[in-house]
């Protein structure tokens, strides 16, 4: 983390495990924060560019979560943001149309292509996108004019997913996990569940080619991704015991699953980023943010006290 990791997530990094003060992540946060209330300056390594982005507005709502700070009037400007970006039917768009002209790695989901217009670009929402930043607003009870058809766009967008991508189960298991309306979320959890399953979106064993002594994560094709991309791991589903997506494994598939999340630390103590590396500096800044989520993940499945 001293060596390569930005100084948000160095002060993320001393408030999780050193006992460091959530002033000061607040405060290394504040320095992607534009005056439209969003997120940019490449808040999120994968997007590039000082423009504010759903993308970044996500990532800044879950640092303030992380710190018990999502709410008040910061996140009071960041639901104006969010409404100023919305979609026809009150969803995100996954990439908004101000980021072109940005570098931006190839697998961001939804970045506009050299066809879109402007409009056509904003007008997608995205579960991707929705999901995650209103399961962080519904759990820490924010109420904004903004969330009502959001939600709405979620469960429709949750109940909708047939053949889902692993991007979109992990988006719809962050709105499941937090959405008031506990046994609608239930259900919808165990038919998503099913398909996960049924559709091989995890894998429930010993997976990887043999490097030296570790195992390392094969790139797998998912249905309508562009490329390849990492393999999913039942840990990345069910990011703490109390997600609904837990009850997906059993206690033997989880078990496995975090015993590889665990050897997967390198010599120097990081976690290395699974997904096919675009630029230096982004994975660099990655790496930091995959190594505190490892350590967050096998702390709530009680595998270290720190």
């Amino acid at each position: 983390m001293w060596l390569t990791a930005r100084v948000l997530e160095q002060r993320l990094f001393a408030y999780h495990f050193l006992r460091g003060a959530p002033d000061a992540v607040e405060t290394a946060l504040d320095a992607y924060r534009n005056e439209d209330g969003g997120y940019g300056h490449a808040l999120e390594p994968d997007l590039r560019g000082p423009e504010s982005q759903p993308l970044h507005t996500a990532h800044a709502l879950r640092v303030l979560d992380a710190v018990g700070r999502c709410g008040g009037q910061r996140v009071e400007r960041v639901c104006r943001y969010l409404t100023s970006v919305s979609t026809a039917d009150g969803a995100l768009p996954a990439v908004h149309p101000s980021a072109r002209g940005y570098p931006a790695a190839p697998l961001v989901q939804g970045f506009p292509t050299a066809s879109d217009t402007p409009t056509q670009a904003a007008s997608r929402g995205s579960l991707a996108a929705t999901g995650p930043v209103v399961g962080l607003l519904h759990r820490n009870e924010v109420w904004h004019a903004w969330l009502f058809r959001a939600t709405d766009f979620c469960w429709q967008a949750v109940a909708n997913l047939e053949q889902p991508r692993p991007h979109e189960v992990l988006a719809a298991v962050a709105f499941l996990d937090s959405v008031p309306d506990r046994p609608r979320a239930e259900a919808a959890a165990d038919r998503l569940g099913r398909l996960v399953r049924a559709q091989r979106l995890a894998a429930l064993g010993p997976e990887g080619p043999v490097t030296g002594e570790r195992r390392v994560p094969q790139q797998v094709a998912h249905r309508g991704d562009p490329a390849p991309g990492p393999r999913h791991f039942p840990h990345d589903f069910a990011k703490s015991p109390a997600s609904l997506a837990r009850a997906w494994f059993t206690d033997e598939e989880m078990a496995r699953s975090l015993d590889h999340l665990a050897a997967g630390q390198q010599d120097d103590g990081g976690w290395p980023v699974r997904r096919r590396a675009w630029a230096p500096v982004p994975a660099f800044e990655a790496r930091a943010l995959v190594t505190i989520e490892a350590l967050c993940t096998l702390r709530a499945y009680g595998r270290f006290v720190g």
